[in-house]
């Protein structure tokens, strides 16, 4: 039976600890460097005005205006809830803003046109994130990892010659 040193892992871990604060880091290496203590960090711009973005998605074509405001919102000329029924379109839309935590501080503005109705949402969508990057470049990253400023850019496949649709043969006759 192995007998005890009378030291405990605790302070074997500590002693390691302060041994290996002394190392030099690599330049390869996935630790940061701590940063500069007399760096400020960059000017964030102030929102005086509106701010722009243009989003598509297969057909359609959003192109969308927020301004600081109390959180409306007008798609040719028509409120949300009248121009997107669907709760899940009116969702998808407005996440963005609900990602930064900023549903009720933006007037939102856009013109819609092209596509179908889930297709327009999208486009709105994406031209919502764009024109939060433009109000705070801090937004980017945020809305970026979440996926709204990615452009969905699946559309509709061509039609063949000799086919009836884009993939969709004519039946095959033997005789």
């Amino acid at each position: 039976m192995a007998e005890s040193t009378g030291t405990t892992v605790e302070e074997n871990v500590d002693e390691q600890v302060e041994e290996g604060a002394d190392e030099h880091v690599s330049e390869y290496t996935t630790e940061s460097a701590p940063e500069d203590a007399g760096r400020r960090p960059a000017a964030r711009p102030v929102v005086t005005g509106n701010a722009l973005g243009t989003g598509r998605r297969k057909e359609a074509i959003a192109r969308v205006r927020i301004a600081p405001g109390t959180g409306q919102w007008l798609i040719n000329s028509r409120p949300l809830e009248v121009f997107f029924p669907n709760k899940v379109h009116q969702q998808l839309i407005s996440e963005p803003l609900v990602t930064l935590g900023a549903e009720g501080q933006f007037d939102v503005v856009a013109r819609v046109s092209g596509g179908g109705v889930s297709g327009q949402a999208g486009a709105l969508r994406l031209g919502i994130a764009r024109a939060l990057t433009l109000v705070d470049p801090e937004n980017r990253a945020t809305l970026k990892r979440a996926g709204f400023l990615t452009r969905d850019a699946r559309v509709k496949e061509r039609k063949k010659y000799g086919l009836k649709k884009a993939r969709k043969a004519p039946q095959y006759s033997k005789r």
